[in-house]
């Protein structure tokens, strides 16, 4: 009897991975979990919610290898900034959300004075869903080459930090994985600290454009497609790396795979019912489907005004209002 009941718990397991949904986001892994407050060896979680302000921070933290097995996700610290409103023009609502966004980054930095930072717009700008990192990167305030012409005196008078800053385009374009082309710049300007921004893919529908996540672990560019490239992280470059991401597309088969669950459940039909069916209607085609809002392009121009406004004042002191 036990043993017949550990073939249908793999089997169920199976199916369920067949059909798993895919996400950047390590909040969504850990509310995969069949209990959303089962306790995980190593891993904490802890929620704020900032007051007034319709923004819920997580924070997630992976402390060992236990929890890395479990989460799949590398050790370190996740941030997620929830921010129903984030795609929104409203000005009241974007600048306390840039001040949220500036406090983690620095937070995740260890502070961020004397510290020389490379800035780098991972994706496609000639894809709009893909296209976030090259706009955040277009709305920077580079001061690397004015501190280098003005000097030590200029830069304390107008409180700034040595930033760079490129978008290096996808291998599709230039032939360079982006880590090789980064590999080249970090050994010419020799910066203390990388950030990365990107796009991600969701899990949830009600996520896209709406989060934001900060992480000290790194990124795998292409990741939330199934188009993995080289790792950015410490290993790789060689200097602490921060990724920052905001999940702008979620894959097809999630959707229909949702839709499903959810019609099962209401006729009755049991979780191995309903996961050996979502099986059974699998396309294999519809995993290279990827979805995203129709108002894509007036949401990653906002999205990415307010990544840009919260760098910005993380390294020039001039630019606080």
């Amino acid at each position: 009897m036990k043993e017949k009941k550990k073939q249908e718990d793999a089997t169920l397991n199976e199916a369920k991975t067949l059909y798993g949904r895919r996400t950047d986001l390590a909040l969504e892994v850990r509310e995969s979990f069949p209990e959303d407050d089962v306790e995980i060896k190593g891993v904490i979680l802890t929620k704020e919610e900032v007051e007034d302000k319709d923004i819920m921070v997580t924070t997630l933290e992976i402390k060992d290898k236990h929890g890395e097995t479990a989460m799949g996700k590398p050790m370190g610290t996740y941030i997620t900034i929830e921010a129903p409103r984030l795609n929104e023009d409203d000005e009241t609502y974007h600048r306390p959300l840039s001040n949220e966004v500036a406090k983690y980054v620095k937070k995740l930095a260890g502070g961020l004075e004397n510290k020389s930072v490379l800035i780098v717009g991972l994706g496609n700008r000639e894809v709009t869903p893909d296209a976030l990192g090259p706009q955040v990167v277009d709305n920077l305030f580079v001061t690397r080459h004015l501190i280098r012409e003005f000097g030590d005196e200029f830069k304390e008078k107008h409180q700034m930090e040595s930033v760079s800053a490129i978008s290096p385009g996808v291998m599709g374009q230039t032939g360079m994985e982006s880590g090789e082309i980064l590999a080249g710049i970090i050994s010419e300007t020799k910066p203390d600290l990388v950030i990365a921004i990107d796009a991600l893919a969701a899990r949830s529908v009600e996520r896209l454009n709406r989060t934001i996540q900060i992480t000290n672990t790194g990124i795998n560019p292409g990741a939330g497609v199934g188009n993995n490239r080289k790792a950015l992280n410490k290993e790789s470059l060689g200097i602490e790396v921060i990724a920052l991401g905001v999940p702008t597309v979620v894959d097809a088969l999630t959707i229909v795979s949702d839709h499903l669950e959810n019609c099962l459940a209401k006729q009755g039909f049991s979780e191995k019912e309903i996961a050996m069916f979502i099986q059974e209607t699998n396309d294999t085609a519809m995993r290279s489907m990827f979805v995203t809002p129709k108002s894509i392009d007036e949401s990653i121009k906002q999205i990415s005004y307010t990544i840009s406004e919260a760098l910005n004042q993380c390294f020039c002191g001039c630019l606080i209002s």
